[in-house]
């Protein structure tokens, strides 16, 4: 089941996330983040009349995704950064891209344009993944976090909404 997030899942989602954040240069976060953390981040999202959406299976919550403002400035408005992190146990089972068409999905609803999406690089899953859905490269930052003592590069994805919801309708996309 996907749903919207609620303050009560802060706990949890804060759990699967402090794994990236501890284990992996997915996330350029060095320190955990803590439950009163992630309810705050929660409520920017619902602030700014943001989707972030929680998928549950068997009433645990074993992933998420959200949309945040892409900038701060007013002509941004149109655009978001898409996030997704789904605990271990649950990969590759398909909730990635449940979650995924359910944000998209809400994003065309509220009139979002554009959909942006960094990846730290390497990541082959998390690439194919974007451009599953239709997603773009569109920059390529070299060296630009250090985690884990090393250098490490994000790339920038980026879909049209109007695009992907176009190519949705027509069947080319899988999902």
């Amino acid at each position: 089941m996907i749903r919207q997030a609620k303050k009560t899942d802060a706990a949890r989602i804060a759990e699967i996330y402090n794994y990236y954040v501890m284990n992996t240069c997915i996330t350029f976060e060095v320190d955990p983040v803590s439950e009163g953390e992630m309810s705050l981040r929660i409520s920017e999202c619902e602030v700014n009349n943001l989707p972030w959406l929680v998928a549950e299976h068997e009433n645990l919550v074993i992933g998420y995704c959200y949309a945040s403002k892409w900038k701060g400035r007013c002509a941004y408005q149109h655009s978001v950064e898409a996030t997704v992190y789904l605990d271990l146990a649950a990969a590759s089972k398909g909730w990635v891209s449940e979650l995924y068409s359910a944000l998209f999905a809400k994003l065309v609803e509220i009139n979002v344009h554009a959909v942006i999406s960094g990846i730290a690089l390497p990541n082959e899953a998390s690439v194919a993944l974007h451009e599953k859905f239709g997603m773009t490269k569109v920059a390529h930052f070299r060296e630009v976090g250090r985690k884990f003592d090393r250098w490490v590069d994000v790339g920038y994805w980026q879909c049209l909404l109007p695009t992907w919801q176009e190519r949705k309708s027509t069947a080319c996309l899988d999902l």
